[in-house]
């Protein structure tokens, strides 16, 4: 898996790069009914809405067969690893729920900003890449991007532990209003199976559901091993501390474990 120069050019100069159904409706099939299942266990990976909402699932790849095959395919390592020109580790690994009628916002942010006020990493060299596990439509609460974005740099930030049940380094309503009016903004849409990767320090944020159509994604933070954490203040579970290079599994792994049967947890 090669992004072409097109491919790579468009991320250098936008900060995004969506890649339709680059995972088989076989291969989703399989991760989205374990996202179901692990949704509903009492594990404190699984953070929950106000309401009591599945809102994401962190590190399923430490306990679920299918997500560790996931975590270490070479359709989501090898474009990284093209970008930064380096091996990558997995920084953070979660599966955000934004279920039907309750999925909750996610405010305007940057990635970097809490990776390095959380995490001590030292520069914006990781990404979230992000595999659709449901239709992602305008009306479902896509996420929503400022291109270009990530060129204004590490913007100032404020803490915020009202708004959701998820803490959050959220940017004021000015500075987004000027990049805005700089980049517009998108919100990329595609079936499930599509795969969305975006710069560290893109704006960008989601508006809630109120849909009747739930909106899953995976998504993994691959961060280039020369750019490890230094002083991590969340658990392990978020923010992970083994540094080795990933190794890919076969690109059909995933294929192989949905028509086995077996169950796939770990």
């Amino acid at each position: 898996m090669k992004l072409t120069q097109d491919q790579l050019d468009q991320f250098e100069t936008e900060g995004w790069l969506l890649l339709p159904e680059l995972f088989t409706p076989e291969e989703v099939d399989l991760l989205r009914r374990e996202a179901v299942a692990i949704y509903d266990e009492q594990r404190p990976e699984v953070w929950r809405e106000k309401d009591g909402a599945p809102r994401t699932a962190f590190a399923a790849h430490k306990y679920n067969e299918a997500f560790r095959l996931l975590g270490r395919h070479p359709r989501m390592i090898r474009p990284v690893e093209q970008v930064f020109g380096e091996s990558v580790y997995l920084h953070q690994y979660k599966i955000n729920a934004k279920s039907a009628f309750t999925g909750a916002v996610w405010q305007w942010h940057q990635d970097y900003g809490t990776w390095k006020r959380d995490d001590g990493m030292p520069e914006p060299r990781a990404m979230n890449i992000s595999i659709f596990l449901d239709e992602v439509m305008p009306i479902n609460g896509p996420l929503m991007l400022v291109p270009r974005s990530q060129t204004a740099g590490d913007l100032e930030a404020s803490h915020d532990l009202e708004t959701t049940s998820y803490p959050l380094w959220t940017l004021d309503e000015k500075t987004v209003t000027r990049l805005v009016e700089q980049g517009g903004i998108v919100a990329p849409t595609g079936k499930p199976g599509s795969m969305l990767m975006f710069h560290g320090n893109l704006v960008h944020g989601s508006a809630g559901n109120i849909t009747p159509y739930p909106r899953k994604i995976v998504y993994l933070t691959l961060n280039a091993c020369s750019n490890h954490i230094r002083t991590p203040t969340r658990p392990e579970f978020i923010a992970h501390q083994d540094f080795a290079p990933i190794q890919c599994v076969d690109d059909d792994a995933l294929a192989k474990l949905a028509r086995s049967g077996q169950k796939a947890a770990a």
